[in-house]
């Protein structure tokens, strides 16, 4: 007997599919951002070019999920709109992205945990029904291996090095560990997008984004910190006070100078 068909998969809202592309493109937007601004108060000029470089990285992504996002939503809006003529609450960046650098442990400490996520969201999103998005997702996962591969390494310097990185390690990982709770928590639309074969299943980024974050916790010789709900769900559009004053130096020559070119 031939094995039976798989089922067909209702295809997904145009409402839908906006608004989780633009939930991807927003959160590396607002990370290159944050890493952009560290140009030049690098620890050392080797670790300042890698995070430039890594927020270049995560610019180009941006463009190309953001660019998506404008052809999905067929109103004209093209990545620069989208980027530079939206109000905070029309973002919908994961909250850890747009969290202050602090000190360089804080710098890691969110890359790390920002890196794990999106390393395996793409890793599920290569394989994706929507095939816009896997190309972009398997462009981006060379990248997105680096990434992890630096914050990670650095996550273990720091937590097994001396006693003050240990301890300013310790400090932002209390500090941030709040916000990895949007991460690991599907709402309707992850669901509904895993339904339709275009996202991945919420349960399963869930369980590699622990496998891998705990063992990098544990080489690094630091403690997980407890779980805790935190309401600021930066994907429904709900922020923190620090992205608006992200987007208020991010957007200032688009907004002051509507249409110009250079």
């Amino acid at each position: 007997m031939s094995p039976a068909a798989e089922p067909a998969r209702a295809p997904a809202s145009v409402e839908d599919r906006f608004e989780y592309v633009l939930r991807l493109g927003d959160t590396s937007l607002i990370a290159a951002q944050r890493l952009g601004a560290l140009l030049g108060h690098g620890p050392a000029l080797e670790e300042d070019l890698a995070l430039g470089n890594i927020a270049l990285d995560l610019l180009g992504q941006a463009r190309l999920l953001l660019a998506l996002a404008g052809r999905i939503e067929g109103r004209g809006r093209d990545e620069d709109a989208l980027a530079f003529l939206r109000d905070a609450g029309q973002f919908r960046n994961m909250a850890l992205a747009e969290q202050p650098d602090g000190d360089f442990a804080e710098t890691i400490v969110r890359q790390c945990l920002l890196d794990a996520w999106r390393l395996e969201t793409y890793e599920s999103l290569a394989g994706s029904q929507d095939r816009e998005l896997a190309d972009i997702a398997e462009k981006a996962l060379k990248e997105c291996r680096y990434h992890w591969r630096f914050s990670a390494g650095w996550l273990v310097r720091l937590g097994d090095g001396t006693a003050e990185s240990h301890a300013r390690t310790c400090a932002a990982l209390e500090k941030l560990w709040r916000f990895t709770d949007e991460l690991l928590s599907a709402d309707a639309l992850d669901a509904r997008m895993a339904v339709c074969g275009i996202g991945p299943a919420p349960a399963l980024i869930r369980e590699r984004w622990e496998t891998r974050v705990s063992a990098a916790l544990a080489e690094a010789k630091l403690e997980r910190p407890a779980h805790r709900h935190y309401p600021w769900h930066g994907k429904r559009g709900v922020h923190t006070e620090h992205l608006g004053h992200l987007l208020a130096e991010m957007q200032f020559l688009p907004r002051a100078y509507p249409g110009v070119s250079w």
